[in-house]
C-alpha cells in the first residue's frame, strides 16, 4: 500500500541568483480543498535546509509545502516594487491570471477590526527600526 505524497513548490533559480543567499521560509498547508486549516509557516532557514525539511514533511503526508525566500525589505518602496513586479508577472500570464481570479473569487476575506484603544499608526517603521528588529529576531533564533 502506497502512502500519501504531498507537493513541494519552490522557485527555480539559477545557481548564481542572489535570492539563494537569503533566509528561506516554508509554508505548509492542505493539498486539497477538502481540508480547511490555517497554514503553518516555519523558518527562517538556509535554502538547502528549508528544502530538505519540506521534503521530509510532505513525503508521507497530503500536504503542500511552499519554500520561498524572505525578502528583508527595509522601505515601503522596496515592498511596493516587489508587489508591482508580481502584478506585472501575473498580467503577463493570461492563463495563470484567469485561474488566480477564479481562486480569489472563492476566497473569503476577513476584515481585522481595530479596537479604539489599539495604538496603530500608518507610518512605516524607519530603516534603522527594521534592522534593529532583524537583530532581535536573530538573537531569539540563536539563543
Amino acid at each position: 500500500m502506497m502512502g500519501a505524497v504531498g507537493a513541494l513548490v519552490t522557485l527555480d533559480l539559477p545557481a548564481d541568483a542572489p535570492a539563494l543567499t537569503l533566509p528561506w521560509i516554508i509554508t505548509f498547508g492542505p493539498l486539497d480543498d477538502e481540508e480547511e486549516w490555517e497554514p503553518v509557516v516555519c523558518g527562517p532557514y538556509e535554502r538547502a535546509h528549508a528544502l530538505a525539511l519540506a521534503e521530509a514533511v510532505v513525503a508521507d503526508e497530503d500536504l503542500m509545502a511552499v519554500v520561498e525566500p524572505l525578502q528583508p525589505h527595509v522601505t515601503v518602496a522596496q515592498i511596493q516594487g516587489d508587489i508591482a513586479a508580481a502584478r506585472m508577472a501575473a498580467e503577463n500570464e493570461d492563463v495563470e491570471t484567469a485561474a488566480l481570479d477564479a481562486e480569489l473569487a472563492d476566497t473569503e476575506y476577513h476584515d481585522h477590526d481595530h479596537g479604539e484603544d489599539e495604538d496603530h499608526t500608518h507610518e512605516p517603521p524607519s530603516v534603522d527600526e527594521i534592522r534593529a528588529g532583524f537583530a532581535r529576531i536573530a538573537a531569539k533564533l540563536t539563543s
